[in-house]
């Protein structure tokens, strides 16, 4: 009842503070102009900010943004590829238990301040998961052991924490609903024991009282009630004076009084003094776990801020992942004939993808470069054909390379960019006076005052919305400033005038979105080098326009006009015939590569039953030639000539069944495997280094044997059973190094005293809670060992739930004890996934 005051939740703990400001890794270097509105980069941030588990990751997703410091951006690639490698592995980590505590740190600091209990508890839950993540980097998992120096570098500043004083003060001591557990202190426990005495007393007494007063009459109902942390008995109003005492009250029908008999008034005095020693005795343990929090708050505000910047980078590599991302090679931006300083292969725009996986469609990836010294691209063709897609496309892929982020694609090489400005949509604005037109040209103008040549400049149908002779006037000169000044540019366009322009001057390149004649629709590939046809008539057909108006329009377009779109036309026909071409000469190439392999197998194949053949006649050769062997020793007359006789004949018959096997395979091997080519690896089995004590196995008994002695380098004496015998070093076929035991080690160097305690006195348990998963493991291996000298049976090792990483490293090296028989995890009321139960030999 008194404890309620230390009651809170840590909900509201947690959204009572605001996120922590993180300035590990801090990107000093953002984009001058990164367009976020026009290229969606506020919608991609909040996709990836719900893929944290944090509040604090999430807040640092929302506020990323691309960089144009090269090692910065590098750095934040490769932490990210990292991540993938350890997720990739099965690996995993929970960031879920993090929260902003600097208020409450900066509190603990304070002499005598006391945290609330749910307060300390967070932090403490908080101090494991840092703890659990620095024994996770300090001893990482063999799928990225070596392989993840960025995340290592990062987390550097953990790797002096120790948190063992403040988990072995917290650990256990504070329940979920922020009431102290008995085991905060002896105190404590010796006062709840004393006023569990106490009430039961008083309850005793009432009782004695009630049933005295029930028999008069006198009491309203017969059970005890509390009024004012005093235990008291209903009495009717009108028998108040047969029972003396102070009342406390009445009900509020004013039918019953609420009477403190006077032979329990100092008893409840009793407990009303334990429970406020209780209070004080709580305020005391809290006032000590603040002080442990206090001396931990520097470590504790590191380590939250890094786990919180690796709850943003696991949920950028859980994106790659999903969207099949790779890292892109970033370029310095000048001109390459081999490889373009800036191209996407098979590109994706995020945020289309995720939505066609909704409606179960698929994306058609996005191929583009700019090859040589090009600086400029232009893509032209029919309307809903994915031009201003295509920009989106390459905007975004920019900003997320340069944000640290893989990006969708099978291939990317991107330049740095200083800044990236984008003109896309329909910028009209009522309130500013401005009309589309009037707003395009407002924004191309400071585009072009600003613009350089590290800017990346994406304009969306350039000239648009005004006449079109005077609009492709502006385009043709807009594009060529945007040319001299170096900038990299792509610009959608139906403007004639532009596609002319792409094609007189050197630095730029057409390039149309596909449209397919028989369908009349977009096929949303984009061809390079070729402009393309608007074919608006085309697509009004499609989209249902009445056919009269359709002819009507096709009738008024002028002949340079119908030849100019006949023409390209026809010229992307001829590049999808020769892009089909491509495709089946490719095909046609697999093919004859599967029928090569084929072809090689089978030859193999027939190598195979070859060798086989030739063994089948060896042996058939073999046991004629035994044969002969036994018939004539059975033709000897003298019988211990003949026992002699068939002895060596036994001898001789085996070995030389050994010699025609090896020399067999010898010849087989080689001829198939390459060793007749001086292939060292395909070379025949030898047994090398045999020592004494080496179990061997011999090719002529099929039997194990010891060694006893080396003789000489070819010839050892071996014992089997009762009997020795010399063997020649070609009879062995295997070796088996002989396994020394801890004992005789330890009687070989001398000098080892073993002293063993007495089961008696031997602890049967032992607590690791808090220590790093080295510092567990030695101490669980000291306890181990004192254990089975003193012959007990069996052990418990407590090492607490957390995130697992140290139940799992205890458990894996116990598993491999040589003093261990079996480990089992006990029942829920006895530790459960706490602690492990060690069965130990005998």
């Amino acid at each position: 009842m008194r404890q309620a005051v230390f009651l809170c939740s840590a909900q509201s703990v947690r959204n009572r503070y605001h996120p922590i400001v993180v300035t590990l890794s801090e990107n000093l270097s953002p984009l001058h102009e990164i367009s976020s509105a026009a290229l969606e980069w506020e919608r991609l941030r909040a996709h990836l900010a719900a893929k944290t588990q944090s509040p604090l990751g999430r807040e640092r997703v929302l506020a990323r943004t691309p960089s144009r410091d090269l090692a910065w951006v590098q750095r934040e690639q490769q932490m990210v590829a990292e991540i993938r490698i350890f997720l990739s592995g099965g690996g995993s980590f929970g960031f879920g238990g993090l929260f902003d505590a600097r208020s409450l740190l900066e509190k603990s600091r304070i002499p005598n301040a006391a945290l609330e209990a749910l307060e300390i508890r967070s932090i403490a839950e908080m101090a494991e998961q840092i703890a659990d993540w620095r024994t996770l980097i300090t001893e990482p998992p063999d799928i990225v052991h070596d392989k993840w120096p960025g995340v290592t570098n990062y987390s550097l500043p953990l790797q002096t924490a120790n948190f063992y004083g403040l988990l072995s003060l917290v650990s256990g001591k504070i329940e979920a609903d922020g009431s102290l557990s008995d085991d905060a202190s002896p105190a404590l426990r010796g006062i709840r024991r004393a006023a569990q005495r106490q009430h039961k007393a008083i309850e005793d007494s009432l009782r004695r009282t009630l049933q005295r007063v029930s028999e008069e009459g006198t009491v309203q109902d017969a059970l005890i009630t509390v009024r004012g942390e005093r235990f008291v008995i209903p009495i009717k109003t009108e028998n108040r004076k047969r029972v003396p005492g102070v009342v406390h009250g009445s009900s509020s029908s004013g039918q019953t009084v609420f009477v403190e008999p006077l032979e329990t008034i100092e008893q409840n005095n009793e407990l009303v003094r334990l429970l406020d020693e209780e209070l004080q005795e709580i305020h005391r343990i809290l006032v000590a776990m603040t002080a442990a929090v206090g001396q931990n708050a520097d470590a504790l505000q590191r380590g939250s801020e890094i786990l919180a910047g690796m709850d943003e980078r696991f949920a950028y590599a859980r994106f790659a992942e999903s969207l099949r991302c790779v890292r892109p090679v970033f370029t310095d931006g000048k001109p390459n004939a081999e490889d373009p300083a800036l191209s996407l292969t098979d590109a994706r725009h995020p945020l289309l993808e995720l939505r066609l996986r909704e409606e179960n469609a698929s994306i058609v990836p996005l191929t583009i470069a700019l090859p040589g010294a090009a600086k400029q691209l232009i893509i032209s063709g029919p309307n809903t054909g994915g031009k201003t897609v295509a920009l989106k496309t390459v905007g975004l892929l920019a900003l997320m390379a340069q944000a640290g982020l893989p990006v969708p694609a099978n291939k990317a090489r991107l330049p740095i960019f200083g800044a990236i400005y984008a003109d896309i949509g329909d910028a009209q604005s009522i309130e500013r006076n401005l009309s589309t037109f009037s707003a395009h040209i407002t924004n191309v103008n400071r585009i072009a005052r600003e613009a350089d040549g590290r800017s990346l400049v994406l304009l969306d149908e350039l000239g648009s919305a005004t006449d079109p002779e005077e609009g492709a006037a502006l385009a043709v000169a807009i594009a060529g400033h945007f040319l001299k000044l170096g900038a990299w540019t792509l610009l959608t366009t139906h403007l004639t005038s532009l596609k002319i322009y792409a094609a007189k001057h050197e630095g730029v390149v057409n390039a149309a979105v596909g449209f397919n004649e028989e369908t009349l629709a977009p096929t949303y590939d984009l061809r390079l080098g070729v402009p393309g046809a608007s074919s608006g008539i085309n697509i009004a057909q499609r989209l249902g326009l009445d056919p009269a108006i359709v002819a009507s329009a096709r009738g008024n377009v002028t002949t340079q006009t119908a030849d100019i779109a006949r023409f390209l036309d026809d010229l992307h026909a001829q590049l999808t015939e020769v892009k089909t071409e491509r495709a089946n000469l490719k095909l046609r190439e697999m093919e004859l590569t599967k029928e090569r392999q084929k072809l090689e197998s089978e030859g193999k194949q027939e190598q195979r039953n070859r060798a086989r053949e030739l063994e089948g006649k060896l042996a058939s050769l073999m046991k004629e030639f035994e044969y002969q062997m036994r018939e004539t020793v059975k033709s000897i007359e003298d019988k211990s000539a003949k026992t002699k006789a068939a002895t060596e004949a036994d001898r001789r018959i085996a070995r030389l069944k050994r010699e025609f096997q090896e020399s067999f395979n010898s010849v087989v091997v080689a001829h198939v495997s390459g060793a007749d080519r001086k292939d060292p690896a395909a070379q025949p089995h030898v047994v090398r280094d045999v020592a004494a004590d080496d179990i061997v196995k011999l090719k002529s008994m099929g039997r194990e044997a010891k060694v006893e002695r080396v003789i000489d380098a070819k010839t050892y004496e071996v014992s089997m059973g009762g009997m020795k015998m010399r063997i020649p070093k070609d009879d062995i076929a295997s070796v088996q190094k002989k396994i020394e035991t801890p004992v005789q080690a330890a009687n070989r160097r001398g000098g080892i005293n073993v002293i063993a305690r007495e089961p008696d006195t031997m602890p049967g348990e032992i607590n690791v809670i808090g220590r790093t998963a080295d510092e567990a493991r030695d101490e669980v291996e000291r306890f181990i060992d004192q254990a089975f000298l003193a012959g007990r049976p069996s052990v418990r090792v407590v090492h607490g739930t957390g995130m697992g990483i140290l139940r799992r490293t205890l458990r894996d090296y116990l598993k491999r004890h040589p003093h261990v028989v079996n480990i089992t995890e006990p029942p829920y009321n006895e530790g459960g996934q706490g602690a492990t139960l060690v069965e130990l030999k005998q």
